[in-house]
């Protein structure tokens, strides 16, 4: 029987209330990031870290309603970021 080829990705499901899902997306759209974005971030410094407990300087964020200019300015800053990564 071949090997079981392993992924390159993998799928985890999160269940909570609508409310914070919706604080938590406007939160990533006001930061230019996606929601897997920044769950990969605090995931992969969760798992660096040893598994200790998060930080007690993370604190709550405070979600301001998104204005019709941020979004035209997204890409901008999309492109901005990558240029600082590859540097």
């Amino acid at each position: 029987m071949p090997p079981v080829p392993q992924l390159k990705t993998a799928r985890l499901t999160v269940l909570l209330d609508p409310s914070r899902k919706q604080a938590f997306e406007q939160a990533c759209h006001a930061n230019d990031m996606t929601p897997s974005q920044v769950l990969r971030h605090l995931i992969r410094d969760y798992v660096t870290s040893g598994g200790r407990s998060l930080s007690p300087s993370v604190r709550p964020i405070t979600v301001q309603p998104a204005r019709e200019d941020d979004a035209s300015a997204a890409p901008q800053r999309r492109a901005a970021r990558r240029t600082a990564t590859r540097n």
